[in-house]
């Protein structure tokens, strides 16, 4: 039977990851609150910042700055976009 959660972005009942993808508390939240289908949609837009934005994971404050992001897109807010991005039409 597949683990569900209730994701904090859709914010209703949908499966969950299987297993933290992050160690600590933060991986831990991550796991018990984000549904698969939230973690693996900031996936993507993770790595269309960090190559629209030429983000470097070398450097703490982009490093910084992709965690607030994924935050943000995790809890339903707003959150940055690719220069130029428009989302393709439903």
């Amino acid at each position: 039977m597949t683990r569900t959660v209730q994701c904090r972005k859709y914010h209703k009942e949908l499966p969950g990851l299987d297993k933290p993808p992050y160690p600590g508390a933060k991986g831990e939240d991550i796991f018990n609150n984000v549904s698969k289908k939230a973690w693996e949609e900031w996936q993507k837009h993770q790595t269309m910042l960090i190559n629209e934005r030429r983000l470097n994971m070398m450097n703490a404050e982009d490093r910084k700055f992709l965690q607030a992001e994924m935050d943000k897109f995790l809890s339903g807010e707003e959150y940055a976009q690719a220069e130029g991005y428009v989302p393709p039409s439903a």
